[in-house]
């Protein structure tokens, strides 16, 4: 097939909308570890996640027979907004950089949150007002996943309360805004309200926070409240299946242009987006139907896969959460606030986790500094201002192009571009003005998060 005869943009219709999950748990022969009651070290039961999550959550948390599960047409109808969304050829950036790659991006900043977020949050969200629910609680990084709930919680008149990691809630007061807009109360974490923030403080004092610390308070928050549950933007399975209707939008668009990809890359913070994406072709490669390569691209600044040690661990920094076996750098590990909030967590979802550690992909790092320029470079020859998290995937993007151009292979690249960056400016103004700067945990800084690893038996 010519050149010419692939849009730049691939849509899909409105009718095309997946109307079922992709459940990639089903799809491995190998399930990841079961969570554990940090009480009884026995694999949780739903009556034990019960107090903290939505019913219909708990059930696709726990599933790992059906390989499709059907998407509600209500969330469906509220999926028609903003999708599907556009598969984009980088034409003008294979010119630029001068490679025989041929080079996609699944774009996911058309709405309003500006991120992919929007995919789960509109569903625990209907999940928790199907439930007879009035509230939910949850924690944002970077602020694009509270930007999402807060949408979502509103359109289905749900009270929300967000908290923000510190430093990003002081980086990024606009999206902090755009919450409030929507009529989250947003609280700057680690704060004096709940128990948990209290005691971070007094251990960190002065601390900017992190996703494991606004966790904490989220979680607490959700137990001492009536009639309300904690909702979990990255990690965990349900959100995962959830997201995996990027994946399988993709597969459908390039499926129509007889595409196949050779390489697939996504950012991994908590690994939601990334498992999203690969899911459907992930399914296929376990089956020997394809031999993709899957990278998860992740800051070195917070390198639970590259780095980190396969073990039980807490999700939250307060340690009152169900244990995961998981890729993690240790739930104490407090990581440096740099730009890629969304990606400032200690540890992987335990599916992406179990796929590195059973050999079907790999993980690599890249250092801030080399992440804003290659935003830079796609913002200038794109024409779209990627975010922080989804820069990770850029960067690694265009390594392999141009590992491309060294080598004349002419593979087929997708990455996932999960969002815009317009709320990240003084970001990009630190890279400008040549402030910014890298910073790369020593193995002293890791040891001592590796130090609050839990010691229980399974760790041994």
């Amino acid at each position: 097939m010519s050149k010419t005869q692939i849009p730049y943009k691939i849509y899909l219709s409105e009718n095309e909308i997946p109307r079922q999950w992709y459940n990639l748990n089903a799809a491995m022969p190998v399930k990841h570890d079961p969570f554990l009651n940090p009480a009884t070290l026995k694999p949780c039961t739903a009556d034990d996640l019960r107090p903290v999550f939505c019913d219909e959550c708990i059930e696709q948390e726990l599933n790992y027979t059906d390989l499709y599960i059907d998407i509600p047409e209500e969330i469906r109808d509220f999926y028609k907004m903003y999708r599907p969304s556009p598969l984009v050829r980088a034409y003008c950036l294979e010119k630029a950089l001068g490679t025989p790659a041929k080079i996609y991006y699944k774009f996911e900043g058309n709405n309003t949150s500006g991120s992919h977020k929007l995919n789960s949050a509109v569903a625990q969200a209907y999940y928790a007002k199907k439930q007879g629910l009035k509230s939910i609680t949850t924690e944002t990084g970077a602020g694009q996943w509270g930007t999402a709930l807060s949408m979502a919680a509103s359109y289905f008149g749900l009270d929300l309360t967000v908290y923000m990691v510190k430093v990003s809630s002081e980086q990024k007061p606009h999206r902090r805004e755009v919450m409030r807009t929507y009529g989250a109360k947003v609280v700057p974490s680690p704060s004096d309200t709940t128990e948990a923030g209290r005691k971070i403080l007094k251990e960190f004092p002065g601390t900017g926070g992190s996703l494991g610390c606004a966790i904490s308070e989220a979680v607490e928050k959700a137990v001492t409240s009536d009639s309300c549950r904690y909702v979990l933007g990255s990690v965990l399975d349900h959100v995962v299946l959830h997201q995996s209707i990027i994946g399988q939008e993709s597969k459908a668009a390039m499926e129509k242009y007889g595409i196949q990809p050779d390489m697939i890359i996504g950012c991994c913070g908590g690994g939601s987006n990334f498992g999203g994406l690969i899911a459907p072709f992930m399914g296929d490669k376990i089956a020997g139907k394809n031999n993709i390569e899957f990278i998860g691209v992740e800051p070195a600044s917070c390198p639970s896969l590259t780095r980190g040690k396969y073990a039980y661990d807490f999700c939250d920094s307060a340690k009152i959460t169900p244990l995961a076996r998981m890729y993690t750098l240790g739930c104490g590990f407090m990581p440096a606030p740099n730009h890629a909030g969304g990606l400032r967590y200690h540890g992987m979802s335990p599916i992406v986790s179990a796929l590195y550690h059973q050999g079907y992909m790999r993980a690599v790092t890249v250092e801030q500094t080399k992440v804003f320029e290659a935003a830079e470079t796609f913002a200038r020859i794109e024409g779209i201002l990627p975010a922080p998290e989804s820069s990770h995937a850029i960067r690694v993007a265009i390594d392999e192009a141009l590992r491309c151009k060294e080598t004349g292979e002419e593979k087929t690249i997708l990455f996932g571009l999960t969002g815009t960056g317009y709320f990240d400016m003084s970001a990009y103004k630190q890279y400008n003005d040549r402030t910014m700067t890298d910073y790369i945990p020593t193995d002293a800084d890791l040891q001592r998060g590796f130090d609050s690893l839990p010691d229980i038996p399974q760790n041994k």
